[in-house]
């Protein structure tokens, strides 16, 4: 983070080369730009930012290979905002947020003072903070005054003034030709067929409004509609771990998913609810409880990560065959060509690896494999994270018509809107109704960090307090009979050792599990760098590469909970032995 400062990097370079030369005047001078670079709150300003989107304040003293790509990507933003810069440059900077980090993200912009450009699929997220709108079609870019709604109203208007104009000259050059045809053979009229004619070739030709084929698709109706689709009883949520207990991430989960159900599934990252999702769909064993599905119940799911589901080096067109010939239903050849037409994948493009596919076009084929399969149940993981606008509002039009039950992970707070009606927080271990909108859902947020900062400006204030009041000696006041000095200090030494003695029982078991914990952590680092490595490895086939790609992702998603389990373990046992 604090290389991402450049003007500072600058200035400790300039300082390092002076004193080198041990020429006082640039080293007065480069003194005097640290302090302008703002060198002794750097610290604090990018613990602030790495904190603002998502990370814990130990994670910011772990080593960057021990993160998953998705969190690379948010330290990555975090150093861009860390520069201090005149112009920000942002390449769909959401994509790997959730919605607590995303609406942290959408205030520091708020206040950024500086040029800001940004590309991004988030409507709401463009609304709230761009002025201008900057189209870029047909090898052309055209300016629009205004946000997302605004452009998207003015451009409506624009295509319609511009078919209107182009109709219009279409009419004009129909009355030309026939008055050419009819006249130029007549000697009387021929001198003004022939005006006609260099008049029609003096005329600028408009071209008629030909935008974008517009991406649409919709969800078959399924075959049955089981009531209830899904009664789960108290249902623990987590990872099997080798050797080891198994780490809860969610517990006491009591909940029904009834037909027609639209549920939002809300919460900060890390506190589990891809996990819920992933136990639900079956990728992930449940650690205890009872799932009871409804009779008929067919689950699509949507995988946060395209690699859970898609084998890289395999084309749309044997995915479909796989899937026709596993799961069903049966189909000719030329009907899952026709099939996969619909989401875009014509030509020779069935056939064309995965692995060459860009992020948007893995996830058009995630959502044409869960189409073919005539689900009931949707269950998807931030579906929209490579989606462009066009996509989304066609993902958001086809889950509005489907007629089963959707349960959806997602920081897009528009497709969130438009599809959810009601609302689950996964917060503290557990899964509660959230009773209120998105709106509602940011004051919640915001309401939840002021206390958490008052929390440690408290705890700060009290620990300024102590230290002031160990560090001026007192005179206690004798009791009213006070017992012999030898006595009392045989006393005292009695109490602490009985002290110790409970804070040593009570510590025992934490202590224990903290141990195990180091442990599987130190194994759970060593296996994900040398699967990072083993990853860089060029000759690794494609198979091998997804494998290892589905493992590094679980990896990273178990040392994370570990993290955050050994961190609740330190503060007991902190807390204990204060």
């Amino acid at each position: 983070m604090l290389q991402g400062d450049t003007r500072l990097m600058k200035a400790k370079a300039d300082l390092a080369a002076a004193e080198a030369a041990d020429d006082g005047n640039a080293i007065g001078e480069a003194h005097a730009a640290l302090a302008e670079a703002g060198y002794f709150d750097a610290p604090a300003r990018a613990q602030a930012l790495l904190l603002g989107l998502g990370f814990t304040l130990e994670q910011t003293q772990h080593p960057v290979n021990s993160f998953s790509g998705g969190w690379r990507m948010r330290l990555q933003l975090a150093r861009a905002l860390m520069c201090p810069a005149q112009l920000l440059l942002l390449d769909e900077p959401t994509n790997h947020l959730d919605l607590d980090a995303l609406v942290w993200l959408e205030a520091w912009l708020q206040r950024y003072e500086g040029t800001l450009l940004i590309i991004s699929h988030d409507r709401e997220f463009l609304d709230a903070i761009t002025k201008v709108t900057l189209h870029l079609d047909d090898g052309k870019l055209t300016r629009y005054t205004g946000g997302y709604t605004a452009f998207e109203s003015m451009r409506a208007e624009r295509l319609s003034q511009q078919q209107a104009a182009f109709n219009k000259q279409q009419d004009k050059i129909a009355h030309l030709n026939k008055f050419i045809a009819r006249f130029k053979a007549k000697a009387s009229k021929a001198k003004q067929a022939q005006s006609r004619v260099k008049a029609l070739e003096r005329m600028e030709k408009l071209a008629p409004v030909l935008t974008a084929s517009d991406f649409q698709f919709s969800f078959p109706e399924p075959a049955s509609l089981p009531n209830p689709m899904m009664a789960i009883k108290d249902l623990a949520c987590g990872y099997h771990r080798e050797g080891l207990a198994p780490l809860t991430i969610v517990s006491d989960i009591n909940r029904s998913v009834l037909p027609g159900q639209r549920i939002g599934i809300l919460g900060a990252n890390g506190q589990g609810k891809s996990t819920v999702v992933k136990t639900l769909a079956h990728m992930n064993k449940p650690i205890s409880g009872e799932i009871t599905e409804g009779k008929g119940l067919s689950i699509g799911y949507f995988a946060q990560q395209e690699l859970d589901v898609l084998r890289m080096d395999e084309g749309p067109m044997q995915h479909m065959i796989r899937l026709a010939r596993e799961v069903g239903p049966n189909a000719r050849e030329q009907e899952l060509r026709d099939f996969l037409g619909r989401f875009q994948f014509t030509g020779d493009m069935v056939n064309q690896p995965v692995s060459q596919f860009s992020g948007g076009e893995k996830a058009r084929l995630v959502l044409a494999l869960i189409v073919w399969q005539r689900p009931n149940l949707l269950l998807l993981d931030e579906p929209t994270n490579h989606l462009d606008l066009t996509t989304r509002e066609a993902l958001s039009m086809a889950l509005n018509e489907f007629e089963g039950s959707v349960m959806l992970v997602s920081h897009d707070r528009a497709l969130l809107r438009e599809v959810c009606d009601e609302f689950w927080l996964v917060a503290k271990g557990q899964v509660s109704t959230f009773d209120g909108d998105l709106d509602d859902y940011q004051k919640w947020l915001q309401e939840q960090a002021r206390e958490v900062a008052q929390a440690a400006r408290a705890a700060r204030e009290a620990n300024r307090n102590d230290k002031a009041q160990a560090s001026v000696p007192t005179t206690p006041a004798a009791p009213a009979e006070a017992a012999p000095p030898l006595a009392r200090g045989k006393e005292d030494r009695k109490a602490q050792a009985q002290a110790r003695q409970r804070i040593a029982e009570q510590t025992k078991p934490l202590k224990a599990e903290l141990k195990q914990l180091d442990q599987r952590l130190a194994k759970a680092h060593e296996e994900q760098a040398a699967l990072t490595d083993s990853l860089a490895n060029p000759g690794l086939s494609g198979a091998a590469r997804a494998e290892q790609g589905k493992r590094l992702k679980t990896l990273g998603e178990e040392i994370e909970a570990l993290e955050s389990r050994w961190l609740e373990l330190t503060d007991q046992i902190e807390q204990l032995e204060a």
